[in-house]
């Protein structure tokens, strides 16, 4: 496992970031968001997204869970805040296993569900716009990842 840690002084900063995880993320990618309401998780993704080439316009997936865009590789975008514990098949896996990239905000409350191998990001507010981006890496392929964007 490996933390990287960066501190980003303003939205364009953090967008920049966003963008140049995207360009390197390969079929199969899972991403797990964690971080306080109005921490920028969906934001974040919103940039993500545009840097795999969605078109159309990202929001939070909050009532129905998971929203599917096609882009240069599909993007899943999960967020399971309102999921509760469950032994109930969501079908996690089909995403997880699947040919896009994932990304699930509050990752934390499915913990059981999330594969081994995943690349976590702890977003965390230190003013208005700046923020704190601690990447915790499990699995060579996350550690390679992480080498790469900073």
């Amino acid at each position: 496992m490996q933390h990287v840690e960066l501190i980003s002084q303003n939205e364009e900063e953090t967008a920049q970031f966003a963008h140049k995880l995207a360009q390197k993320l390969s079929s199969g990618d899972v991403l797990a968001l964690e971080g306080d309401l109005g921490a920028g998780k969906t934001a974040f993704t919103k940039v993500l997204a545009k840097g795999l080439g969605v078109t159309r316009m990202v929001n939070s997936p909050t009532f129905t869970i998971i929203k599917e865009y096609m882009g240069r590789l599909p993007l899943y975008h999960m967020d399971v805040y309102r999921v509760s514990e469950s032994e109930e098949d969501l079908g996690f896996d089909e995403y997880f296993d699947g040919y896009g990239v994932t990304v699930v905000e509050w990752a934390h409350l499915i913990k059981d569900h999330l594969p081994e191998e995943i690349l976590t990001i702890y977003i965390y507010r230190l003013g208005d716009t700046s923020r704190r981006i601690v990447l915790e890496a499990k699995g060579e392929r996350y550690v390679k990842l992480c080498k790469e964007i900073i």
